[in-house]
């Protein structure tokens, strides 16, 4: 009986020792190989396979003991997939908690209002850590892509600063601002104001593509909107410079000649009565309501003058007066 009762004692210290030991480990920095580690988590991957990632990249434990402490914890199921960075005095408890609580690293983009599509895909192309899926794609597949087959990608993306996970495709971020232009757009056609000669939520779109353009100080914006929703009114083309040079492409330089106003194409608004068929850019929240909601006057003409905003004139004697006074200095 004593030898039993010795044996018990020894039991009971050895499995004090033990869980000693492990909340002392659970409690101290994790030895790593660098300063940062850095790891994406892939869906579907199991708990061992998390632990021996971690190991590979740089988290100089047994991957085995890590593997034991997630599934001990009961949490092992609840790590998510993502993008995640540690630093030296990091401890198995917080590794696990960050994992759990998916505090991933993000990267960011930033899409500007009134890019163009192909400088939208030239800023994903530059963004960092996003897999370039639609690279070798044509403009009509990724529209396929994203559910819209057939149409234009122009002024489809709305222009904002986009968070996401390191790894992830750049037709995840497309497919984040495809969803939010059409849900501003929705938003913003259901409120419009009422009289206006627009026949479709797209026709909105295109006007405030324009506005984008046009527009040189935020202020201005209802009233650039008015004098196009005038012109569209009365049957006046809308005589507007950024749709020329959108049509012109990239063989533009950068000066816009009489020749390229007389040149006839889909977007030349001097030559063409209405609206261009798509978009000439991306538009941000304040062009759509400025397309939908214009100022409440009579004005078809502006003219630059040259500190960002504009000289608004009601008839064309008005306006040949204020293009002397701004743009020929008479």
């Amino acid at each position: 009986m004593k030898t039993l009762a010795k044996l018990m004692v020894l039991l009971v210290l050895a499995a004090g020792a033990l869980a000693g030991a492990a909340w002392w480990w659970l409690q101290a920095p994790l030895r790593l190989a660098s300063a940062t580690v850095e790891l994406s988590i892939e869906p579907g991957a199991s708990p061992r396979d998390v632990a021996q990632a971690w190991v590979t990249a740089g988290v100089q434990e047994d991957a085995r003991l890590l593997y034991q402490w997630f599934r001990w914890s009961g949490q092992a199921k609840q790590i998510r997939a993502g993008s995640y960075e540690i630093h030296q005095g990091v401890t198995p408890r917080e590794l696990l908690a960050k994992m759990v609580r998916g505090d991933e690293v993000l990267e960011q983009v930033r899409l500007i209002d009134g890019w163009t599509f192909r400088q939208f895909r030239a800023a994903l192309a530059a963004a960092p850590a996003l897999k370039a899926r639609t690279a070798t794609m044509s403009e009509a597949e990724i529209m396929a892509a994203l559910g819209a087959p057939g149409l234009a990608a122009e002024g489809r993306f709305f222009p904002d600063t986009y968070a996401y996970s390191r790894g992830v495709s750049d037709l995840t971020v497309m497919k984040r601002a495809f969803k939010a232009m059409q849900h501003r757009l929705e938003q913003a056609w259901a409120q419009r104001a009422e009289g206006l000669p627009l026949k479709s939520a797209d026709e909105a779109l295109t006007l405030a593509s324009i506005v984008e353009k046009e527009t040189g100080t935020g202020a201005d914006r209802p009233r650039v909107a008015a004098v196009f929703v005038n012109r569209l009114r009365i049957g006046m083309p809308l005589q507007t410079d950024p749709t020329v040079i959108y049509g012109l492409g990239a063989g533009f330089d950068g000066n816009l000649r009489k020749r390229d106003l007389l040149a006839d194409t889909p977007f030349n608004t001097y030559t063409r009565m209405g609206l261009p068929p798509t978009p000439i850019a991306m538009p941000g929240q304040a062009s759509l309501q400025a397309a939908l909601h214009p100022a409440p006057v009579k004005a078809l003409y502006f003219v630059a003058r040259g500190d960002g905003s504009s000289e608004f004139s009601d008839d064309l004697a008005a306006h040949n007066r204020a293009v002397n006074k701004y743009q020929r200095g008479r």
